[in-house]
């Protein structure tokens, strides 16, 4: 079916998403289901969205089914019952989706959700696994789902309707665009700035440079509001505003610094807005001599007065403050017109010697050029203009209040940015065009014949203010702040305009900084904070932040000098604006498939280039004020990664590491390797990470910070089981490796055989250039205990890694790696002590219920807490036992698994450099050294030589070394490596491997030869004779090892190599055995025959 994705459809509320052409699955009806067709062959209907009445694709109907879908859109409802399609906790459901029976779900929003989505509930679609296995027999189909689910019903109207009946149910309060975003915004924008400010910004910079400093400050927000957009745009956004956009976008520790100081900043704004409204009301007073007590004092009393007020409207809700917010837009905009019609109303003598002469175009002229004054310069009056532009957050900071965040935080914001730059210049041009610079005020300074004047604008409309150029005057432009007053219609309306802008801005600020804060605390990136994430009442009021946000501005009303905190809080206010620009710059940049969003007109260059101007603007206002800003953001940004939250949010942070990753992997593969850049990368088979530790340890710590670690795992037996627990565990593996701060990563497969999984990660494991080049293993030590075929696939996997040109490091310690059974017994105890709790909480519940019944209820306390003490003191003795059950039996193994994590304290490491394999021998205990584990472990190296020629070799190793850059503490030249051990050390060998040898020569050819297919993996007594210097070169180097290094922390030995198809398994696991036997731990190393070290620069 072809369709036509028209836009409209999508921008239609009441379209559903999703159609589906409904096949005839009936063959019996088939001449029904086909009488428009006749003998036609069958033809494929092109569907459009915009051909159809409501947007809707066309449907081919089954029999039956017409009168059904035509009832469904009439009513507007569901004719059957609701019915998850998939149900894993229950049965299973097929579908008739696209005319056979299945269990593949058709697309739903459901299935998208996180859990807990507010807007519904989040389904569990079938997993892959449901419907690639065979499908069980008898399982229930429902008709009443196939038919729901075929035609559409429960696709994205479900969501519609489901969030109306939430919010009818609960009483929930959300606002559109306009009432939500709109308004608060242009109450925020439109600030005092406005009425007192503006004129004297035109009398200082003129018509033509005033007109660029609004623009250049509407640039700054119109980014910023383009990049809000995007953002906001790019998913669900819930509540917090600029919080959770940064937050989200650039992760915690962005987000988790920038909303602390915003919220402070909104906080702090409350009683800035309440102070510039304290102090136009004692103005008034002081006018008509009413002051309470002085100017300072009735400005601490009003504004608490006012604080308290707007306290009591925030929380009485949100519907309250939207209604206040209305009312207090209606005067402003009647404030504002007010003073657009006094500029046409005649003016009269009085206003004419203030300055104002209606529209004049010698005014305009005159007033079009700069003309600073004071020390005043553009940057300082843009400085002082700017925070009259902010304010674009208003609506986002409420975004959780919003019904459709995605739409509307855009069109409100951009729209309000729109209207108030176009007020802002209007108002601007308009009194650079009525009103001259200088006035006196005097009616008498009129000019009279015969009268020289200094040429100005008002000379010509016959007032002479040449005066105002030697002494100060107290009108005009540049010196009076109330010329909106004196211009407008009414000027008291004007005062109430000034009211209006200083109480909506308190308002929006006491609204924005608890939401902001609720938002930051229930993420619980700063882990005291929790307290204040809990909400009241149907909106989720936070009525602890409203209290906090009130001491906050209480306290810098009554306390704090407001002229030094101003600049320090706009700058707070741009930060934000630069980090939001940032993150959507960051968000494109990192160019993640889940960057789409709705909102197209924005580039991310521009971004990067707003952000880039909003860090500019800071310094421009006030560049100690920008610094302190930087320094807490800084501090708040170590403190977050410090703490490193858990938290995942996806954020473009997340998306760059892993091009940055990428990128460097790909550039690594252009490099050719290098001997000097040579460094261990380890395939460690440890199984889970946490059942073989000391394997781990030992092997990170010669890894971390230098190579690639990966533990790795094979699951053997039935494939289906194998899957299905390699796939559940391999995100808890990792996790269990991030916690405990080890440097590597999980690997795991599942194969036929343990060899058959080991041979693929050593083929596949690793990227590029960061592959594997060094397999770990640990020794097996039941191998004269296990089934034949498992030394078989052990000593394989050695050869298969020598195939694939990897070094070879085996690790053998004398309690062994494997501690599951004790992790077993550790987490029987956890659950057993788990459930002791539970127990002792349900009885103390009980005996909380049974002691409120009186005195009869106060004995039967007395006898169950008894009875209760003794049980637990019989459970507490039962896990004593056990305890020191797993001490005695495991106390060893527990020990020798966190050996290699201890530091080790002064002693050596032992090099038994036999055979030159290229360096890897001498590289890793040297690598060892750096640690500070070992730091304090001096190396000695043991080797072979002549007798006659100790010295001589000595100085050839030492010369050697020297050229390495390797330290080392003692050079031995072993003589008698290859003399005969003695007979208790051979006996001890022969015994050892008897119970494997086939000893065909005393046997008949025939018997023998049957023998030996019977067990082709005996030790035969011509491969024990062929071997036998090599046997017995191993059993003197036991005898070597136990007289020098019994007392080595830690030894290392050249691995002996055994020739493939030449040595049989045994007899390899048996040198193995006697080489390492009663030892301090002991790696067995062989390189890859290629040079690891270097003494060239």
């Amino acid at each position: 079916m072809s369709m036509n994705n028209a836009p409209n459809v999508f921008l239609d509320p009441n379209a559903n998403r999703f159609q589906v052409n409904i096949i005839n699955e009936d063959h019996d009806n088939n001449e029904t289901a086909q009488e428009d067709v006749g003998s036609d062959p069958p033809h494929y209907e092109e569907t459009s969205f915009t051909d159809e009445t409501h947007n809707r694709l066309r449907i081919s109907y089954r029999p039956g089914k017409r009168e059904l879908y035509d009832n469904f859109r009439q009513n507007g409802e569901k004719t059957e019952a609701s019915l998850h399609p998939y149900d894993t906790h229950s049965k299973m459901y097929y579908l008739q989706t696209f005319g056979h029976n299945t269990m593949d779900p058709v697309p739903k929003i459901d299935y998208y959700r996180n859990t807990g989505s507010v807007s519904g509930n989040k389904l569990n679609r079938p997993s892959l696994l449901d419907i690639h296995e065979q499908l069980a027999k008898n399982i229930a189909v429902s008709t009443g789902s196939v038919e729901r689910v075929a035609n559409g019903e429960s696709t994205a109207g479900d969501e519609t309707a489901a969030s109306k009946e939430e919010e009818n149910k609960t009483g929930l309060v959300k606002f559109g665009w306009v009432k939500g975003v709109l308004v608060r915004c242009m109450l925020n924008i439109w600030g005092v700035m406005l009425f007192i400010r503006l004129s004297w910004i035109v009398g200082q910079a003129g018509i033509g440079l005033g007109v660029i400093i609004i623009l250049l400050a509407t640039m700054v927000t119109s980014i910023t509001g383009l990049s809000t957009s995007a953002i906001a745009t790019n998913g669900f956004v819930r509540g917090g505003g600029a919080y959770y956009l940064i937050s989200r976008s650039l992760g915690p520790e962005f987000g988790g610094s920038i909303g602390l100081i915003f919220a402070f900043a909104n906080a702090v704004a409350v009683a800035m807005y309440v102070v510039g409204f304290a102090e136009t009301v004692v103005e008034l007073l002081k006018e008509s001599d009413t002051l309470m007590v002085d100017e300072s004092n009735d400005i601490r009393i009003i504004g608490t007065i006012t604080v308290v007020c707007l306290l009591g409207i925030s929380v009485a809700g949100m519907e309250w403050e939207a209604k206040a917010q209305v009312i207090l837009l209606i005067v402003l905009l009647v404030a504002i017109a007010n003073f657009f019609i006094g500029t046409v109303i005649p003016t009269n003598t009085e206003k004419k010697a203030r300055g104002f002469f209606n529209y004049q175009g010698s005014i305009f002229a005159e007033n079009f050029g700069p003309d600073f004054r004071s020390g005043e310069g553009f940057f300082s009056v843009f400085a002082i203009f700017f925070p009259a532009a902010t304010g674009i957050l208003a609506g986002a900071n409420i975004s959780g209040d919003l019904k459709d965040p995605q739409s509307a935080i855009p069109q409100g914001t951009m729209l309000a940015i729109l209207i108030t730059t176009i007020a802002y210049i209007a108002v601007a041009i308009c009194a650079g065009s009525c009103v001259v610079r200088d006035a006196t005020g005097n009616v008498n300074d009129t000019i009279v014949p015969g009268m020289s004047c200094n040429g100005s604008s008002a000379c010509g409309l016959g007032y002479d203010f040449s005066r105002c150029a030697s002494q100060p005057c107290d009108y005009g432009l540049m010196n009076n702040f109330q010329v909106m007053s004196m211009v407008s219609g009414f000027g008291p309306l004007i005062t109430a305009g000034i009211f209006s802008a200083t109480l909506s801005s308190a308002l929006a600020s006491l609204v924005s900084a608890p939401k902001v804060f609720q938002a930051l605390c229930k993420d619980n990136v700063y882990k005291g904070l929790e307290f204040f994430a809990k909400g009241y009442g149907k909106n989720n009021e936070p009525i602890r932040g409203y209290v906090l946000t009130f001491v906050i501005a209480m306290a810098f009303i009554l306390i704090a000098e407001l002229n030094t905190i101003a600049p320090i809080i706009s700058n707070f206010f741009l930060a934000s604006y630069a980090l939001i620009n940032f993150s959507c710059f960051h968000a494109s940049y990192a160019k993640s498939p889940g960057w789409r969003p709705a909102f197209r007109y924005y580039n991310m260059w521009v971004s990067l280039f707003g952000a880039l101007l909003c860090c500019g603007v800071m310094f421009v206002i006030n560049w100690w004020a920008a610094l302190i800003t930087y320094a807490i953001e800084l501090f708040l940004y170590i403190y977050v990664t410090y703490k490193k939250p858990e938290v995942n949010w996806g954020s473009s942070t997340q998306a760059l590491y892993f091009v940055n990753a990428l990128d460097s992997a790909l550039a690594l593969t252009t490099v050719e390797d290098h001997v000097k850049n040579f460094r261990p990368q380890c395939l460690a088979l440890t199984g889970a990470p946490m059942v073989r530790p000391a394997l781990l340890d030992i092997t990170h710590t010669f890894t971390k910070n230098n190579g690639l670690c990966i533990c790795c795992e094979v699951y053997t037996g039935p494939r289906k089981l194998c899957v299905k627990e390699m796939n559940s565990g391999m995100e808890k593996k990792q996790a269990w490796l991030t916690k405990n701060k080890r440097k590597a990563f999980y690997a795991a497969v599942a194969a036929d055989s343990f060899r058959d999984g080991v041979k693929s990660l050593l083929q596949a494991s690793g990227l590029g250039r960061m592959k594997p080049n060094t397999l770990v293993i640990g020794f097996k030590k039941d191998w004269r205990s296990a089934p034949a075929t498992q030394v078989e696939n052990y000593v394989g996997i050695i050869h298969d890694a020598f195939d694939f040109e990897l070094g070879v490091i085996i690790i053998r310690i004398s309690q062994g790696f494997d501690i599951s059974q004790v992790l077993q017994v550790q987490e029987e105890l956890e659950k057993l002590e788990q459930e002791r709790l539970a127990l002792e909480a349900t009885i103390k519940e009980n005996d909380f219920e049974e002691g409120k019944r009186g005195i009869c209820g106060f004995f039967k306390k007395a006898s169950s807490l008894n009875i209760s003490k003794h049980e637990t003191k019989k459970e507490s003795t039962i896990n004593t036992i056990q305890s020191m059950h797993v001490g005695e039996f495991n106390q060893r193994l527990l020990e020798a698994s966190t050996q290699f994590k201890k530091k080790q304290g002064k002693g050596t490491i032992d090099i038994w450099w036999l055979f030159d394999d290229g360096g890897l021998t001498i590289l890793i205990p040297y690598i060892l050294t750096l640690r500070k584990k070992w730091k304090n472990c001096k190396l000695r190296i043991f080797t072979g030589g002549k007798v006659n020629r100790i010295e001589e070799e000595k100085l050839v190793m030492a010369s050697l070394l020297s050229k390495f850059r390797i330290k080392f503490a003692d050079i031995n030249i072993i003589c008698d490596i290859n003399i005969k051990p003695n007979k208790e050390s051979w006996k001890f060998f022969e015994e050892m491997i008897e119970p494997y040898r086939l000893h065909e020569s005393c046997k008949d050819i025939t018997t023998a030869e049957k023998l030996k297919r019977e067990a082709p993996w005996k030790i035969t007594d011509a491969e024990l004779e062929a071997f036998k210097e090599k046997s017995y070169r191993q059993v003197r180097l036991n005898e070597l090892l136990q007289e020098h290094s019994r007392a080595a922390n830690l030894i290392v030995l050249s691995l002996p190599v055994a020739r493939k198809g030449a040595v049989s398994d045994y007899l390899y696991m048996a040198w193995l055995e006697i080489l390492s036997k009663n030892l301090p731990p002991v790696l067995m190393v062989r390189g890859n025959h290629k040079n690891v070290l270097t003494f060239y620069s």
